[in-house]
Formats: C-alpha cells, sequence, structure tokens
C-alpha cells in the first residue's frame, strides 16, 4: 500500500540512523539465507486458488496494523458481533493482504483473523487472506515500515514463545523445541541496543520458517479467483497467468515454509510483481491501462473483474475500466491516510456495492448505470463521481 499520513512508522526517513542503516544491511544478509533455520521441510497439500462463485462474497482491503478499524469494517457487512464473534453465515470473505506494517497490532490482527477463520466454517463460511507486499517484505526481512509499537509487541510475544518452549522441554517424551533465534546474532552493528532483541524477536517470527510466518503467512493465497471475480494485492499480468496461479501460490507458500531461501520468487519483486503492480490502480482512469487489463482477463476462464488492494483510494472504493478493475484499499489504518471503513460486497442476485462508514453517502440510492443494483438498495461501485452507498454505523 502507498504512504499516506503515516504515524511514527520506524521508516528511513525517520529511523535512528544507525537502525535504518541497519534495514538496508539486513535485507543483504537475509535474502542470502544466513538467518535461515535449518528444518527438514515436510511435504504440503495443494492449496485450492479456485472457488465457485458463494451467494454472498465481501471483499476487505489493507488493514496495516489496525485492530479497531479491522473490526469495524468486518462489522460494516454484518460479519461480526457485538463479541467480535463471526455472524456472517455462509458469507464468503477475502481479505486482499497488508496485514503487517504502519500499525502497532499486527499480532493482534492475525490472531484475531485466525479466529474467524475457524468460527466462519463451522457456519458454512469461509475468510480467505491474501499475501500483500508488506507481507513478502517483512517475510525478507525488509522493517522499513515497522512501527515502535510493532517492535514493543513482537517483544512481548517472543517472551512467552521461549516460555512455552521452555516448559515444553521440561515434559518428558516431547520433542524438544526449535528455538526459533537459532542463527540470529545478539546484536548489530550500528543498531542501538534498545532495539536488538525487538529487532531479533521479528526476524525470528517473521524470516521464512518462522513461528508467525508459517503459522499465519504459509497458508494465504497470494492470487485468487472466486466465481468471476480475480483476487490479487498488486495485479496481476499476462505473464504471471501463463506462469500458473496455482503454481504461484504453491510457490510463495513453499517460500514462506522455508524450502526456497530467504528471497521472494522473482514475481513478488518488483515494480510488476503481483504484490507491486499498480497498472489498474490509479486513481486517475485515464493512467490505468484498460485495454491490458481486458487482455489479462481474458486469459482466466470465466474472469469479469480483478479486485485489488496497494493503492490508496481517497475517493474510496472505485471501479474503472467499464467496472473491470475495482480498487478496495480505502486506506483506513490510522498509520495511512486513516480513512472510513468501507467494503465490496457482491450478491449474486444484487451484484455489487459499497458498503460504508461514510455519513455523506446517508439516505442516496441511485444506482450507476453497467452495474445491477437491488430495488432498495444503494450502489456501488463508482467510477469518478460521487457513490451511492449504503451506510453502517
Amino acid at each position: 500500500m502507498e504512504q499516506k499520513n503515516q504515524s511514527s512508522p520506524l521508516t528511513c526517513e525517520n529511523l535512528p540512523s544507525s537502525l535504518s542503516s541497519f534495514v538496508d544491511t539486513f535485507v543483504d544478509f537475509s535474502v542470502s539465507g544466513l538467518f535461515l533455520p535449518q528444518h527438514p521441510q515436510i511435504p504440503q497439500n495443494p492449496l485450492q486458488t479456485d472457488f465457485p462463485a458463494p451467494d454472498r462474497l465481501v471483499a476487505i482491503g489493507d488493514l496495516h496494523g489496525d485492530l479497531q478499524k479491522s473490526k469495524q469494517a468486518f462489522r460494516l457487512a454484518g460479519l461480526i458481533d457485538g463479541s467480535d464473534r463471526w455472524s456472517g453465515g455462509s458469507t464468503t470473505v477475502v481479505q486482499i493482504g497488508d496485514v503487517l506494517d504502519r500499525g502497532g497490532e499486527e499480532l493482534k490482527i492475525l490472531y484475531f483473523l485466525e479466529k474467524l477463520k475457524r468460527e466462519a466454517v463451522k457456519s458454512g463460511g469461509q475468510l480467505i487472506t491474501l499475501n500483500g507486499n508488506h507481507e513478502i517484505m517483512n517475510i525478507e526481512g525488509d522493517f522499513r515500515y515497522v512501527t515502535e509499537k510493532a517492535l514493543e509487541e513482537f517483544d512481548v510475544w517472543a517472551y512467552w514463545y521461549e516460555i512455552g518452549n521452555k516448559m515444553k522441554s521440561l515434559c518428558h517424551g516431547l520433542e524438544i523445541p526449535k528455538n526459533p533465534f537459532h542463527g540470529i546474532p545478539l546484536s548489530f552493528n550500528r543498531v542501538p541496543e534498545e532495539f536488538s532483541h525487538s529487532i531479533r524477536a521479528r526476524i525470528a517470527a517473521l524470516r521464512p520458517d518462522g513461528p508467525i510466518s508459517r503459522r499465519f503467512l504459509a497458508n494465504n493465497l497470494t492470487v485468487l479467483v472466486v466465481g468471476d471475480s480475480v483476487f490479487v494485492h498488486g495485479g496481476l499480468l499476462a505473464e504471471h497467468v501463463d506462469y500458473g496461479l496455482q503454481r504461484i501460490n504453491e510457490e510463495v507458500r513453499d517460500w514462506i515454509n522455508g524450502s526456497m531461501g530467504g528471497r521472494a520468487p522473482q514475481y513478488c519483486r518488483g515494480r510488476n510483481a503481483v504484490v507491486w503492480l499498480r497498472k489498474f490502480s490509479d486513481e486517475l482512469a485515464k493512467n490505468c491501462d484498460c485495454s491490458l487489463l481486458e487482455h489479462v482477463l481474458a486469459t482466466i476462464p470465466g474472469a469479469k473483474r480483478m479486485i485489488m488492494g496497494h493503492t490508496i483510494q481517497e475517493t474510496g472504493i472505485n471501479g474503472v475500466c467499464d467496472y473491470r478493475a475495482i480498487r478496495i484499499d480505502v486506506g483506513m489504518s490510522k498509520g495511512c491516510g486513516n480513512g472510513l471503513p468501507e467494503v465490496l460486497e457482491i450478491n449474486k442476485d444484487s451484484g455489487l456495492r459499497v458498503l460504508t462508514s461514510n455519513p455523506v453517502y446517508m439516505n442516496k440510492n441511485q444506482s450507476f448505470a453497467d452495474v445491477r443494483t437491488k430495488e432498495g438498495l444503494g450502489l456501488l461501485i463508482p467510477k469518478q463521481g460521487p457513490k451511492q452507498v449504503e451506510v453502517k454505523a
């Protein structure tokens, strides 16, 4: 996600100069495999990339370490109740990635999403999470956008994780727990001592085969097809489709699990990567390559639209290229634009609409051309004008 009105992240601009220098140095070491744990690999089951169209589909944009806004987004769509339990029934939900960075409640959100996944399945629904560029960056050891509060959260995680491992080691018959800090230096040149343990904890947790990356990120998808909608954090090119969407998902999973070295696959790096692409995300419709998008969608059987995050839409969720490109990152995190939460809803019977917490759009029910809408429900996906939406408290 692009940066806007950032609230005290540790970027290269405002990190202590010594820690900023470390970030660049550490990325070089981490991708070389120096800090990777050495564990035998377990064969993995195939990930599911294609899903049939559900009666109700909800898409939620970038969350970036803001637990309160994350819960507001889920509540907008009636997915959780007042006790934060799943209330979405058989709804399928897609979270488009970028849970990490820019905010201080990353682990809380990861645990929250995991809990909802279990609860959703029991009700016949499902929550599918994707990898964004900030997940890829952190697994590679690129911590440029971590906040001080986030470092503190990982400090606490490491403290309790180590206590848990010590308790397990006292139990006769249990396998001796792996040391998550194996191979990680106790200190780093040019890094203030006050940050050393926090950096070690984050490396241990998020590097390939780290406890947090393996548990929460390895089974994320990187590309997803649900019915006639394609979901990806940044965007897809024909070369990605030719390479194979299923292949991409499984290779990223294997990399996160520690079997492919420290550097992410090539299609996750660079401006044309699936998690970085912005060719269809510019807020000015004229800057979006609609002909390219049309070509890409034509290579995916049955695909009508591509739904993306990554690039903040200051006007809120919107569509361009005859609604073939839907952009859902509204910068809701306080670490970005502190935008009002919005989510995208796709119903079999009533088409697409935006659910928003913005009171400006209250009591407006006019539909937009070329988009199906149910009588009495506010619409939906605007192009570059005022949008008509249903407002939720």
